[in-house]
């Protein structure tokens, strides 16, 4: 059984209409949440900074900075970084959202692959794009375990290298 299998289908949440595709089986199978760490990683070798966007992307983010010898960097809701930040704010099906970084945490020429759980809209995803250029960085792609094709969030990545292990 390889790991893409332990993906759970789970009808109408988190709301009715919704298949949510849960990826805490994959994270709970030690053999497979190493597997996805390295195939995360192998996409993109060459980094020094790895962005983990919150919360999932967290759990993915880091042990693939760990794995390619980069340092680690959480892109946060606002409000939860102590120092000072840089903001980015972006659409949802349903609101808005806004997301933010240290505004130090890259270095001028800092090549920088965001790693997150899933792509779906894709809005998040180029939030976060946004901020590690706006802090100097360059980003060399975007990783993900998921990507869900058909909300067609690629489309709001244009220029952007994105690489995913699964696309449904």
């Amino acid at each position: 059984m390889s790991w893409q299998d332990l993906i759970r289908d789970v009808q109408d949440y988190p709301q009715p209409g919704v298949l949510f595709k849960d990826i805490t089986p994959v994270l709970a199978d030690p053999g497979a949440f190493a597997e996805v760490v390295e195939e995360l990683g192998a996409l993109f070798e060459e980094a020094d900074k790895v962005v983990g966007i919150e919360a999932r992307g967290f759990i993915l983010a880091a042990p693939v900075a760990y794995n390619i010898g980069a340092g680690f960097v959480p892109v946060r809701k606002k409000g939860k970084l102590p120092a000072e930040t840089l903001e980015e704010s972006y659409d949802l099906e349903y609101g808005s959202a806004t997301i933010e970084v240290h505004s130090d945490a890259f270095r001028p020429g800092d090549r920088v692959v965001i790693v997150d759980d899933v792509l779906a809209t894709g809005g998040t995803a180029a939030a976060a794009v946004e901020l590690v250029k706006r802090a100097g960085a360059e980003v060399t792609g975007v990783a993900v375990l998921m990507e869900l094709s058909f909300l067609k969030g690629r489309e709001r990545l244009p220029g952007v290298d994105l690489r995913s292990l699964v696309t449904v």
